[in-house]
């Protein structure tokens, strides 16, 4: 099993520079940023947190695409990916392009991690309604699928329509890693199984219960269940629930960090990168 952090970096907090190095030379072995391009002042949407503002992490945090691409340069050995890209909210020519350059700077290091998001207030300005963002997004995936692997691609959807083009760098990874986040069930597994090579679920609760179900449905589209990649998100875990996850094929634990200043941050991930190697001796 892999370890990785994850956290709502900001013009606020630790610099990505410091934290991508900090990360490789603790021997962790990937660094994910989430995707906010903006917070409306207005709110319609109730904060996912429970909470009863919004934290200012979301109002402030950079983009992860430019961010990695600053990580990648400092590094040589761990992976990076977004957690999550609201991708129904991009266009799908220009982000094909980002992430397939971001996985030729890298290296081959980059995992493109997706969702359908919960900000009605953020996807309304973009043109995108709540109630189709699922399909939304299902057509900007396909379509930068169609955009990596193929020398001239077009596509003619519902939310995604371009004619047939050439597009260049492709991603050095065939196929480039997508992975889907989001709260388990049949619509979402349904997504996993058609067009990605897995699952970030936040947190990993309910995971002994949720993984036969996806794993079945794989199984049923003609898909080997043992090569998704499973992947808990923003998760505190011990020893223990580590031992639990890797029982139950998990195959990369990402841990959160808390969005602070670098005397904040470098402790936490001191003890989370010891926890991993203990993990691993274990």
């Amino acid at each position: 099993m892999r370890y990785g952090v994850t956290v709502f970096l900001t013009d606020k907090s630790i610099d990505i520079i410091e934290l991508a190095k900090a990360v490789e030379e603790r021997g962790l072995d990937s660094l994910w940023l989430p995707e906010h391009t903006h917070i409306p002042v207005g709110r319609l949407t109730a904060p996912p947190t429970g909470d009863d503002e919004l934290a200012d992490e979301y109002l402030r945090c950079v983009d992860p695409f430019v961010a990695l691409g600053a990580a990648a340069a400092v590094t040589s050995k761990i992976r990076f990916g977004t957690g999550i890209s609201l991708v129904a909210q991009r266009d799908p020519i220009v982000t094909a392009k980002v992430v397939a350059t971001l996985d030729m700077i890298s290296g081959g290091r980059f995992t493109l991690g997706a969702g359908f998001g919960w900000n009605v207030d953020e996807m309304n300005d973009h043109g995108v309604d709540y109630a189709t963002r699922r399909e939304h997004s299902r057509e900007v995936i396909l379509a930068m699928q169609e955009l990596w692997q193929n020398d001239v691609a077009g596509y003619n959807g519902e939310f995604v329509k371009f004619a047939p083009s050439w597009s260049w760098p492709k991603p050095i990874q065939s196929p480039l890693p997508v992975l889907m986040g989001g709260g388990g069930g049949p619509k979402l597994f349904k997504a996993i199984v058609e067009y990605s090579q897995g699952w970030i679920p936040i947190g990993g609760a309910g995971l002994t219960k949720s993984l036969p179900v996806l794993r079945g449905m794989a199984e049923d589209a003609g898909r080997d269940p043992a090569k998704l990649d499973i992947v808990p998100f923003g998760s505190m875990p011990t020893l223990g629930k580590l031992d639990h996850f890797a029982s139950i094929g998990v195959t990369e634990t990402v841990f959160r960090l808390p969005t602070a200043s670098r005397e904040v941050v470098l402790p936490i991930l001191d003890e989370q990168a010891k926890l991993a190697a203990d993990h691993r001796a274990a």
